[in-house]
């Protein structure tokens, strides 16, 4: 019988857990208020920049000031949060022209504003179209600056999620990067979201990190895989990965035992950049005789063949396949069933796809932060649907634990 997830829990409850850990904290009561002190610091902050933004100055930048009209103090006002009832205070101008357009003056409920503009974030929306969708909803059209002050709240959780505990072995992990535009230092520069996705003993799959740096090299890998040995993991059986020069030995030196398979999608995209168009689609035939052979003697074979008599003339793009068959064939030693997780790093390639859907009207981020808060989200919409273990994993676990012997069944009789 598949083994049943638990329920997602929401941002709201795995706060109140951290809350419940505090030892002043004794009721649901004390729950609520304790999060309610958290939540009312950063509504204010959102009602205090609001009117900055009316009158155009920040508070105490007399020299900026380009209106005759200023601050005026506060009106208290009692709102309804998701957390229950709380206690703002309301800024005002001597005039008497600011409208807080995030609590309107007649406004009393305000629990489902901060949960509808996050959610819209990780779908990928502008601020524009979320700043429309809310005005649509609620009469209140929040700035870029607003809108980010609030996504700005999962930053801890963020932090949080990057830096959980793992579990100390995994069957399986898959590790790819993602290019995008951030700006640093005043230009628009490339950087890789490094993604790990692991497979534990019971088959579910899940992300272990996202992490932002410079374009992806070796040498950023080997901090990845550092930092997940720091989070608890003590091994990993294999590892999917594509052909970046020096990716085996950064694995190895972390992990020395890992065997390291390379994806096979990659080494074909990557030998196809050498074949005329012409010859493609016959030539992506006659390659399934090596990566779909039987056993790893019969695809060596036919590789040769094809090198030295069919396709001569692609001579160099098969020797590629030659030069890194140490990290090619490692799949042919395994049955159907692992062969089919580990030839190649599709299921880090679907995942991208989801964060290239969830950025495809940013062309730049301003900086880290941006790029990670939005690809966190649309991690944790994505993985919600990562319900079911690996088909076959009774098969899978079975050889797994004949070829990794007592690497994996101490772990399988402790679970």
């Amino acid at each position: 019988m598949a083994k049943r997830k638990k329920r997602e829990e929401s941002n709201i409850e795995k706060l109140a857990k951290l809350i419940a850990r505090d030892p002043e904290v004794k009721t649901m009561k004390d729950v609520h208020e304790k999060l309610k002190e958290l939540m009312g610091p950063i509504i204010q902050e959102i009602l205090e920049a609001e009117l900055e933004e009316e009158l155009g100055y920040e508070k105490y930048d007399k020299e900026n000031k380009m209106t005759d009209n200023s601050r005026n103090g506060y009106s208290s006002k009692t709102v309804k949060t998701s957390m229950g009832e709380m206690e703002l205070k309301i800024p005002r101008d001597r005039k008497g022209e600011y409208e807080p357009r995030l609590i309107p003056k007649y406004k009393r409920d305000i629990s489902d504003i901060e949960s509808r503009i996050i959610g819209m974030y990780g779908l990928g929306l502008s601020t524009k179209d979320i700043a429309k969708n809310i005005d649509d909803i609620y009469g209140v059209e929040p700035s870029a600056e607003m809108i980010s002050k609030i996504t700005n709240k999962i930053l801890p959780e963020i932090r949080e999620w990057q830096s959980r505990p793992l579990e100390e072995i995994y069957t399986f992990v898959f590790m790819d990067g993602i290019v995008f535009k951030v700006k640093e230092d005043g230009e628009i520069i490339k950087k890789t979201a490094y993604v790990v996705i692991g497979v534990n003993i019971d088959g579910f799959k899940e992300v272990l990190g996202i992490y932002i740096g410079e374009i992806e090299s070796a040498k950023f890998w080997l901090r990845v895989l550092n930092d997940l040995k720091n989070r608890g993991v003590k091994d990993i059986l294999i590892a999917s990965v594509d052909g970046l020069t020096g990716f085996p030995q950064a694995i190895k030196a972390a992990f020395p035992d890992t065997v390291v398979q390379r994806c096979i999608i990659h080494q074909i995209r990557n030998t196809l950049k050498y074949v005329n168009y012409k010859d493609r689609k016959e030539f992506v035939n006659d390659l399934k005789k090596v990566y779909k052979a039987p056993n790893k003697d019969v695809a060596f074979a036919n590789l040769q063949d094809l090198k030295d008599n069919r396709w001569s003339k692609y001579r160099l793009a098969l020797e590629s396949w030659e030069k890194h068959w140490e990290t090619i064939s490692p799949y042919f030693d395994y049955g159907e069933p692992v062969r089919k997780i580990m030839y190649t790093t599709n299921v880090i390639e679907s995942l991208n796809r989801q964060y290239r859907k969830a950025t495809k009207n940013k062309t730049s981020f301003p900086n880290d932060d941006a790029l990670m808060k939005i690809l966190y989200l649309a991690t944790i919409n994505a993985t919600k649907r990562w319900t079911a273990r690996y088909r076959d994993w009774s098969k899978v676990l079975n050889e797994l634990s004949i070829f990794f012997k007592n690497r994996i069944t101490k772990y399988i009789y402790n679970s």
